[in-house]
């Protein structure tokens, strides 16, 4: 499924560039695996999905396991396995204790279409449910034929403070099989603001994988994703609103579909 000695080589990179620590892993998954889980997405106007539909965010996930296919299913099983958990511990996280979260808590597979977004923003800290920090992200992208013109990079933003962002400082294209792994706790703004170009029959599929830790002391007990507008939308009420909405965990889920 995974070729170990390619992903530990590329796991020495972690933390050498900013904004955050992170690092790349292109042919994450043996190639022939690849492919068979990108076949395995399911159509996008299937009704399996879980709908984002609002100012900040355009995009489908589920993280359901009943309806993953076979390698699907396999392929999370593997990465949340404690052979996987251990290579990030060993690597990246000095030997630290690290805990998958097998309930694809906001993972799984996500997808856009033309006209997807997701604003800059960074993700929940504390667990909703287990109370645990989350401190990596994974992302592999399952979209073979996906042209440059397209966009569908992931941004870093400079992590100035909590409450937003700094410049732009990296974007990262979403070639077939590559993986971008992140620590989640640096003010890590990520996102993909601007609208995919893809053609109708094109889609941004990716799997989600997220790690966490014991919490670290004093650390924001933030428990939904924080947005940022965009340039155009810093003066709107309604998406200011919606921003500040969908970051309690209350009222996060009155506004998900909601398209202004």
């Amino acid at each position: 499924m995974i070729d170990k000695k390619n992903l530990v080589a590329n796991l020495k990179n972690f933390g050498t560039n900013g904004p955050f620590d992170h690092c790349i892993i292109d042919d994450f998954f043996d190639l022939e695996f690849a492919k068979k889980l990108e076949s395995e997405f399911p159509d996008f106007d299937s009704d399996l999905w879980h709908v984002y539909n609002n100012s900040i965010e355009i995009k489908k996930t589920s993280n359901n396991w009943n309806l993953f296919p076979k390698d699907t299913y396999s392929a999370f099983t593997y990465l949340n396995s404690r052979e996987f958990v251990k290579i990030l511990e060993d690597n990246v996280f000095n030997s630290n204790p690290l805990f998958a979260d097998d309930g694809l808590n906001a993972g799984g597979w996500h997808i856009h279409r033309s006209g997807g977004k997701l604003n800059t923003h960074l993700d929940y800290n504390i667990h909703p449910k287990l109370g645990l920090q989350r401190k990596f992200n994974i992302i592999i992208y399952l979209n073979s034929n996906w042209k440059k013109s397209w966009g569908g990079e992931l941004g870093f933003w400079g992590n100035e403070t909590d409450q937003h962002p700094g410049k732009l400082e990296k974007s990262i294209h979403p070639k077939f099989n590559r993986a971008v792994l992140f620590d989640t706790t640096q003010n890590s703004w990520h996102g993909l603001p601007e609208p995919v170009k893809s053609p109708k029959n094109q889609f941004r599929k990716s799997l989600a994988i997220y790690y966490l830790c014991n919490p670290e002391e004093n650390t924001s007990e933030r428990g939904k994703a924080l947005f940022y507008p965009t340039n155009d939308q810093k003066d709107d009420p309604k998406v200011l609103d919606l921003i500040k909405l969908r970051s309690g965990i209350e009222t996060a889920s009155s506004v998900w579909r909601k398209k202004d």
